[in-house]
């Protein structure tokens, strides 16, 4: 479980987050929705310990976020950013074992846990000795994929990871994913700004805007019994114009 109490984070005179407080249940996959500049990356990035409040905490299972806990989080957290976030240098196998070798995993344990996320992911062990430039963006992807479950951490957390990719791709990695999430039952986190990525994937949805949640629930909830103006209109910001609806019905 994450707990966000009273959480504010400013840079320099921005509020990026204000005065947030929230829950993520553990074993569920958790929405971030919201515009460019609604807070919800530094969220994520507060989760993570990548930055510190200015007031409130966080915590992830109990564990105060903190400079001091950061290597304790780390082997509990997943991180997957936008094609991967892959280091250029290494090769995509090495982007993936790189966290286990620093653990001082041996080599068959880091051998049996990489064949088992190609499996996982559907991908051919053959193509992680190529260099990330060499992937296409859905391969970069799965790499990145692997590599934030590398060890198997009971939280992932997912920063517009489908963002850059052709609609087809998207939606094939979409689809993909869930089937990961389901018997995984991990806690999942992931950021978007896109409400039908919102509504495939998450079993709550927390929208928000300006640095505060305004509406937190099912996808149903947003849509039927919206909190405000605000939700509404962000919601139909999204749909189809009517000429286009009429085409598509």
């Amino acid at each position: 479980m994450i707990q966000i109490e009273g959480v504010t984070k400013r840079f320099a005179d921005a509020i990026a987050i204000d005065d947030v407080s929230t829950t993520f249940e553990g074993g569920l996959t958790h929405v971030l929705l919201g515009s460019s500049g609604s807070g919800k990356s530094t969220l994520l990035r507060l989760i993570l310990g990548l930055v510190s409040p200015d007031a409130g905490s966080v915590r992830v299972d109990g564990l105060l976020v903190e400079p001091s806990s950061r290597r304790a989080l780390l082997g509990r957290i997943g991180y997957v950013v936008q094609e991967g976030g892959l280091f250029p240098h290494l090769t995509a196998r090495r982007n993936v074992t790189l966290a286990a070798e620093a653990r001082g995993w041996e080599g068959e344990r880091i051998d049996a846990r990489v064949a088992e996320l190609s499996t996982l992911v559907g991908f051919d062990e053959a193509v992680l000795a190529l260099h990330p430039d060499e992937l296409s963006g859905g391969q970069r992807h799965r790499v990145g994929l692997m590599r934030a479950l590398m060890l198997d951490p009971p939280l992932l957390l997912l920063d517009e990871p489908l963002g850059s990719l052709d609609p087809l791709v998207r939606s094939d990695l979409q689809h993909q994913l869930k089937d990961i999430f389901t018997p995984l039952a991990k806690t999942v986190v992931i950021v978007t700004h896109d409400i039908g990525e919102a509504a495939f994937f998450g079993h709550t949805i927390t929208l928000m805007t300006k640095g505060r949640i305004v509406q937190r629930g099912t996808f149903a909830d947003l849509s039927r019994r919206p909190a405000s103006d605000f939700v509404t209109a962000f919601l139909n910001a999204q749909k189809p114009p009517p000429d286009m609806r009429e085409l598509l019905s």
